[in-house]
Order: structure tokens, then sequence, then C-alpha cells
């Protein structure tokens, strides 16, 4: 994790990006917006993956900073961290959905006029 934290903006921006492009990491992250998931529990809902590559996908994910490894024991728990997501749609969508947003209410105020 300590990884993350060191790269530039740049570089957290672009592994979220490359995280997010696959879409069975994006059903994990799916998967544990609701509460945190075992990795074994994770695994069993990828029959169709090995562990190993379950593995690799989660490694993806916390080297973006999208997942948070806890341990307890020999349980590896995974927690979702949005705030890359976050960042992601400050920096990315909000801009652009402000604009829609005047865009729309211009479009309002002509119309009642």
């Amino acid at each position: 994790m300590l990884y993350f934290y060191n790269m530039s903006r740049a570089e957290r921006d672009e592994s979220v990006f490359k995280a997010l492009a696959d879409a069975r990491r994006r059903k994990m992250l799916d998967l544990l917006r609701d509460h945190p998931r075992s990795t074994k529990d994770l695994c069993d809902r990828f029959p169709e993956l090995d562990r190993c590559t379950v593995m690799q996908h989660l490694r993806v994910l916390e080297e973006s900073g999208l997942v948070i490894v806890r341990r307890e024991g020999r349980v590896r728990w995974n927690h979702l961290n949005a705030v890359p997501i976050k960042r992601i749609f400050d920096r990315w969508i909000g801009k652009y959905a402000a604009h829609a947003v005047t865009v729309l209410d211009q479009i309002g105020r002509a119309v009642a006029e």
C-alpha cells in the first residue's frame, strides 16, 4: 500500500484506470461495495478462475489503492477503498457534470421565458 502513496498523481490515476479496465476486477469491487469479503469468498464467487488468478487481480486492485487488505490470522479480508474512485470522479467527471447542470439550467430558463 505504501507503493500507492509514493506514486505521482498521474501514476495513481493510471493504476486506477488499469485496475478498472478489467470486468472481473470491477465485479470484485462491486462485491466489496456492501461489505468486506475474505479472499476465499471472492475465489468462490469466481469459479472460472483459479485462486492464483483471483489473487493477481486482487493485487492489482490493492496496488491501485482500490482495495485495502486486513489480515486476521489466516483470513485475508478485502475492503473497498472508494477514495481513488472519488478522486477520478472529481477530476474527470465532476467538472463535466457541473457543466452539464449549468447547460440544463440555461435550457430550462430559456424554455421558461
